[in-house]
């Protein structure tokens, strides 16, 4: 009986796994055709209508033909910015808590702290941006003031991402190395950041992608023009992006084919986007490739 009542638990058992394991397929192919059907929809209304001039020309106010050089251009620069100043703050935050930090409650409320400012709406700091740059230094909306901006809004995500990636390193690893002698920055740069490296890469992607199609800091730190120049390196101009164009182009623009700029402007938005995730990720899978080998 006993046997008998087993048989059926595990029958019971394979049954339910395999309803699961189908459920889980499922979901995750919906939500994979929902993803590619949200990117040929952007993409197919905006690529086939895209002439190389497009990205270079200046933006028109009332003719129509307008093209998104300086507002483009802006885009790579303000997230350059933002990720020279949060790549090395962040990452070395992250190393940090999950390294060298005591485990107290200081701590543990820093911690709280850094996942609390994750979650904070991004127009949060753009009004900090707005007071520090614009009121106390009185240097008006400029693209320094949306780089560092940006680079405060991405602090806290990258800094949690590369503690848990750190954390998830097997401790094996690091004794291994202690026992062969090594010191605990040898260790970290040597051992742990090769392991925990594809994904703090994924979290840089994550704060480049919301950097580049970020608007509402933009709008309140780096204002909605440009200077007017295609290569305005000054960082005290003003610093329209790709994303504030996108929303000033669809919601007050007055031109003709405000449309058909918005749908253009919005491909090259995502298609920029997915190159930045690929332009980071390409070396990781290069070099897993090669040990591979």
């Amino acid at each position: 009986m006993n046997g008998f009542t087993r048989t059926r638990h595990s029958a019971r058992a394979q049954r339910r796994n395999r309803l699961a394991t189908f459920g889980f397929y499922a979901l995750g192919t919906l939500v994979l055709l929902l993803i590619f059907w949200l990117l040929f929809t952007i993409l197919s209304k905006g690529l086939p209508s895209l002439r190389p001039e497009f990205l270079i020309k200046q933006p028109e106010e009332i003719d129509p033909g307008g093209g998104i050089g300086p507002v483009l251009f802006n885009s790579f620069y303000i997230l350059l910015i933002s990720l020279v100043i949060s790549i090395p703050i962040g990452i070395g935050a992250g190393i940090y808590m999950a390294e060298y930090a005591p485990d107290n409650k200081f701590t543990a409320a820093l911690r709280i702290c850094v996942e609390s400012l994750s979650s904070v709406p991004s127009i949060v700091f753009g009004l900090l941006g707005l007071a520090i740059f614009a009121e106390y230094f009185g240097i008006g909306l400029t693209i320094l003031g949306g780089g560092v901006s940006l680079a405060l809004l991405n602090l806290p995500m990258l800094a949690r991402v590369t503690e848990e990636a750190v954390r998830a390193v097997p401790g094996d690893i690091r004794e291994a190395g202690y026992a062969l002698g090594m010191t605990k920055s040898y260790v970290i740069r040597k051992v742990v950041l090769p392991v925990a490296l594809p994904a703090i890469v994924t979290g840089v992607c994550l704060v480049a992608g919301r950097a580049f199609g970020e608007s509402a800091v933009i709008i309140l730190t780096a204002g909605l023009s440009t200077s007017g120049e295609m290569w305005d390196f000054n960082l005290f101009s003003p610093g329209e992006t790709l994303a504030v164009h996108l929303w000033y182009v669809q919601s007050e623009a007055i031109v003709e084919d405000a449309r058909q700029i918005a749908d253009k402007s919005a491909a090259v938005l995502v298609f920029v986007v997915l190159m930045i995730n690929f332009m980071f990720r390409f070396p990781l899978w290069l070099g897993n490739r090669r040990k591979g080998r």
